[in-house]
């Protein structure tokens, strides 16, 4: 019997499946880690917001690779069900033995981190999530792919399918829960226009300090700040195109206003502070967080921690 040959058909649909498998399961790995460090947060790691980090690129990874991965597969199956020589070509044996590595690699050095911080101490539960999440997927992995190597899914189809169908359901349960997380696309664009407004003010904040230690008053108001030499000119509301508001309050005391659309998305609610914060500048509780519609920060200057520069 003459031996199958190759086709190209064949080495890119192999290529494809097990670029677009890769990949997807490394998405789906990070996305679970992400999901631990937000519901076990580490005070020794800084979190950004999930819409800023990299949550977004793996759930679009996720979300078009994984399903990418199905269709190739079912086509594969299809083929060789036709075919069965197929099933002796190089590029399918080269996959699937190096997935089982790549599975059997990980599962392996998996155990030895976990014993290797168990001993050292560094034992904690987040810790132990993402042990167990990588784990439990090169197991899978592992497992599922020597199977196939041993012709069970071809006798089994049913099963096969069981497999396809659960392991779509658990990749649409992890993409709802990082839209959950995330929140809907059509409010993450507000959020990030509250962050800039934030960032905004945290600046026109350091110009009024400065200004203060420079003049030893407080500016009348924002176009005071405004510097033809540094080429520095008072930010506006990047969604409304409007100026801030702010009015001095006492000889030492001012106040920056602005409308945001949404509560700080903080995802430690005990860290949340009031709606309309009060700080004294240097005492370290100029807080920033706010609430939704027009919330107004009050400030007041500690000389002793900005002192006046002396001309």
């Amino acid at each position: 019997m003459e031996k199958q040959r190759t086709t190209p058909k064949d080495f890119f649909l192999w290529a494809g499946a097990m670029l677009s498998l890769y990949i997807s399961v490394f998405s789906f790995i990070s996305l679970l880690f992400d999901y631990i460090d937000y519901a076990f947060p580490d005070a020794l790691s800084y979190i950004p917001a999930p819409y800023s980090g990299a949550i977004p690129f793996e759930l679009s990874s996720l979300v078009i690779l994984f399903p990418l991965f199905l269709v190739l597969t079912h086509l594969i199956r299809k083929d060789t069900a036709k075919n069965p020589q197929k099933r002796d070509l190089w590029v399918r044996r080269w996959a699937l033995v190096f997935t089982v590595f790549i599975a059997g690699a990980t599962v392996v050095i998996d155990l030895i981190t976990l014993l290797t911080n168990f001993l050292s101490g560094n034992f904690t539960i987040f810790f132990l999530l993402k042990v167990l999440v990588i784990l439990l997927i090169a197991g899978a992995g592992l497992l599922h792919f020597l199977a196939d190597i041993w012709g069970y899914w071809d006798k089994e189809k049913n099963k096969s399918r069981l497999v396809g169908w659960g392991a779509g359901i658990v990749v649409i349960c992890t993409v709802i829960a990082g839209f959950l997380i995330m929140g809907a696309p059509w409010n993450v664009r507000l959020y990030r226009f509250d962050e800039q407004k934030v960032n905004d003010l945290q600046n026109i904040q350091y110009q009024i300090v400065s200004y203060w230690q420079q003049e030893q008053k407080l500016p009348a108001s924002l176009s005071d700040l405004k510097d033809s030499l540094s080429g520095y000119s008072v930010p506006l509301d990047s969604q409304t195109n409007e100026a801030y508001e702010y009015s001095v309050t006492g000889r030492l005391s001012f106040e920056l206003c602005a409308n945001f659309n949404a509560q700080t998305q903080a995802y430690d609610e005990s860290e949340l502070f009031s709606p309309t914060p009060v700080g004294v500048l240097g005492s370290g509780a100029d807080s920033w967080y706010h609430g939704s519609g027009k919330v107004c920060f009050d400030r007041t200057i500690d000389p002793s921690k900005y002192p006046p520069i002396k001309q």
